[in-house]
């Protein structure tokens, strides 16, 4: 038997604004950053577990005091029993009584909960020596099912019926993996896409994308109008009629306003429109969604949780659900929605627009495909260019195309070197910049 001896936490940030990566029309100059979990036990193997809560900067400080305030809830416990049991693991975090009045089930406390869920399964996948989409692809429909608080979601999917999605797929699961295996798992890519950048740098990353492999690119727009005609304008001249452009307002718009401005853009043959409103407004993406048909509307990388994920659904608010691997409260609450989107149909392209996004989400879809859908058709992964060599294991897109990791773990754990530099404030990178963080919201 080993026990779980230490819950390490980091503000680990990228000066990306400084080339304007990750701009958009409503985070200007983002610093993609990571509260970043490390759970440690006393056995012998020395694994550690590992994962992050993705921001972009200001802010990550109080992620990171979150995350540390579950170190009673985990350190001290024995370490097998957590990892056999993340159903009741899940369980005991979320329905925390005093945790759950934080949110309920949503913001900060909910995703700090999400970083030491997925912690825990890397470190499960790293025992078991496992990359996590295949471990988790290898569980049956009883233990998958167990993963899943169905609390709030009976009205839209039973155990029963999840259990039935599960053993339907048991059959293909081997066919489905080789595949996986042969082909890979379709990507886009944002890179090119960033709204600071200039217009010779959009054409040119614009050509790259194309020769690279990718099938669809995606353009940050909301900023104004004239400016998003103009620039999709350069895109669909450079990347000719058969490439798709996805657009992101990144929630810039109100109802009418996301109606009139996708109209002006509707000639540029648009693949979806993402976040084009609130991300809490379910009522106004199914207004815009019926408004704008036959464009889809692609939302879900803000949203709270999988009872927000269930609305989009039942209301017909979107026909792109986009999970993200950090925002809700980790492996298992995305377990849940994927399972809501495969009983009504409606795919799942994730977000992946951040460090470590594409890492981690990954591991989400390929259990998707092997165990659940099987879709490798309509579906696809985001992909963007930035901060890869940072991690243990980066992700392999080439040709328009994700590889499975076959390295064990959730692709989580960044180099040491990584940690040490990037710490802010005193890592090397960030030391000589003034910073302006309140001493009461440092974590030791």
């Amino acid at each position: 038997m080993s026990r779980i001896t230490g819950l390490r936490v980091r503000d680990v940030r990228f000066p990306t604004s400084r080339e304007h990566d990750g701009s958009d029309a409503m985070n200007p100059a983002p610093d993609y950053s990571a509260a970043y979990v490390e759970i440690t036990t006393d056995a012998l193997d020395g694994l550690v577990g590992t994962a992050f809560v993705f921001t972009i900067g200001r802010g990550n400080e109080v992620q990171e005091a979150a995350i540390a305030a579950l170190r009673e809830h985990v350190v001290g416990a024995d370490a097998e029993a957590v990892l056999a049991d993340m159903g009741g693991t899940w369980r005991s975090l979320v329905h925390d009584s005093q945790l759950r009045w934080l949110g309920p089930e949503k913001g900060v406390m909910h995703m700090a909960i999400g970083a030491v869920v997925n912690a825990l399964w890397d470190l499960r996948a790293k025992r078991a020596g496992q990359p996590l989409w295949a471990l988790l692809a290898d569980l049956s429909p009883d233990e998958l099912v167990d993963l899943v608080d169905f609390r709030y979601l009976s009205d839209a999917i039973t155990p029963s019926e999840a259990r039935q999605l599960f053993e339907a797929a048991v059959p293909l699961r081997a066919e489905r993996r080789r595949r996986l295996e042969r082909e890979g798992y379709p990507a886009y890519t944002t890179t090119p896409g960033w709204l600071g950048y200039d217009d010779e740098k959009l054409a040119r990353l614009c050509r790259e994308a194309v020769d690279e492999g990718f099938a669809q690119i995606k353009l940050k727009v909301g900023g104004d109008v004239d400016e998003d005609v103009r620039r999709l304008g350069i895109a669909r001249d450079v990347v000719g009629p058969d490439i798709r452009i996805a657009i992101d307002a990144n929630q810039r718009w109100d109802v009418d306003e996301a109606v009139t401005w996708i109209e002006l853009l509707r000639p540029f043959d648009i693949a979806w429109v993402e976040e084009p409103t609130s991300p809490d407004d379910v009522l106004g993406h199914a207004e815009i969604a019926r408004r704008i048909a036959p464009v889809p509307v692609a939302t879900g990388e803000h949203m709270a949780n999988r009872v927000v994920a269930k609305q989009l659904i039942q209301a017909d608010a979107m026909s792109v659900l986009q999970i993200d691997a950090t925002r809700v409260a980790g492996v298992n609450e995305n377990l849940a929605i994927v399972l809501l989107a495969a009983k009504y149909g409606v795919r799942v392209c994730p977000h992946a627009g951040g460090v470590g996004l594409c890492e981690a989400v990954q591991h989400l879809s390929m259990f998707d495909a092997v165990a659940l859908t099987g879709d490798l058709d309509t579906r696809c992964i985001e992909f963007v260019d930035h901060l890869h060599e940072h991690f243990v294991t980066p992700v392999d897109v080439h040709d328009g195309r994700y590889w499975p990791p076959t390295a064990p773990g959730a692709g989580t754990e960044m180099h040491a070197d990584t940690l040490d530099d990037y710490t802010f404030p005193d890592g090397p990178v960030w030391a000589a910049v003034e910073t302006s963080v309140p001493d009461a919201v440092r974590v030791a």
